[in-house]
């Protein structure tokens, strides 16, 4: 890989990761319009710590609170909070990716770089992302979640894992403000339960990669890591910020004009 794909490739992942955007609608650009290839395994690995890092750190109170309640619920003496019931719907919420995953990783590998579904699936929950933000209640807190709305959200991020373009981040937050979510506790649910899921996906490149015998640029790898690390951070900084006074318009608008791009390129 050349420095300036190392970069580019480590930025988009960086800022796609946590933006309601779809990172496969951006990831499929370089390769398709640029010819460049695959980034491979090691590469995958690097920017995806860089990502789980971003979002631990950012959210590093919340998580220890979440954490540190989640234990302390256990045993006789065990005492139920709001961060501790919390840390069961993340846990909840994340069970459906991790099996559902599992069980078709072989057919999410083959069909993941179709441009034709990206560039559809990034206009129709582009759209659907429009109506949540324009229609839903969006009165409860990240507290008021329960079972079933952590489940919900949970199901739509596998709708993210089948079918690229529709955005992990931008599902789960779709699905939060359909179920009267406000835009605040829907974008926090969605990072805070994208920690599991990114470790996760984390741990399965690191065994391909184990099992592999793909060369490793220790150079590539550590600029990737370093590159997605700052990229998400901001991201997640910048993207409350924004939610707060401007919803989520401006992504809705940003998501019609790439998938229209994509389809403009694939039919030229």
């Amino acid at each position: 890989m050349s420095i300036i794909e190392i970069i580019v490739l480590a930025l988009v992942q960086g800022l796609t990761e946590f933006l309601p955007i779809s990172s496969s609608a951006h990831l499929i650009l370089p390769s398709q319009v640029l010819g460049w290839q695959d980034q491979g395994t090691a590469f995958d690995v690097a920017v995806h710590v860089g990502t789980l890092l971003a979002v631990i750190i950012y959210f590093r109170k919340e998580v220890a609170d979440i954490l540190t309640a989640w234990v302390n619920s256990f045993g006789a003496q065990g005492k139920k909070t709001d961060d501790s019931q919390l840390g069961w719907w993340i846990i909840l919420a994340t069970l459906p990716s991790l099996i559902i995953g599992y069980l078709l990783k072989d057919f999410v590998e083959v069909y993941s770089r179709n441009a034709w579904i990206i560039a559809t699936t990034t206009i129709v929950f582009g759209l659907l992302l429009w109506y949540a933000d324009a229609k839903a209640k969006q009165i409860k807190t990240i507290y008021q979640i329960n079972w079933v709305m952590a489940l919900l959200i949970g199901l739509s991020q596998v709708v993210a894992m089948l079918f690229p373009g529709t955005s992990r981040s931008g599902i789960t937050m779709t699905t939060g403000l359909l179920l009267g979510l406000n835009k605040q506790s829907a974008a926090r649910f969605s990072f805070l339960m994208s920690i599991p899921v990114i470790a996760a996906a984390g741990s399965y490149y690191i065994y391909k990669l184990s099992t592999g015998d793909e060369l490793i640029d220790w150079n590539a790898i550590i600029l990737g890591a370093v590159l997605s690390f700052i990229a998400a951070y901001a991201c997640i900084y910048f993207f409350l910020k924004v939610i707060e006074k401007m919803g989520m318009f401006p992504f809705v608008v940003y998501r019609l004009l790439l998938g229209l791009g994509l389809f403009a390129f694939l039919m030229w």
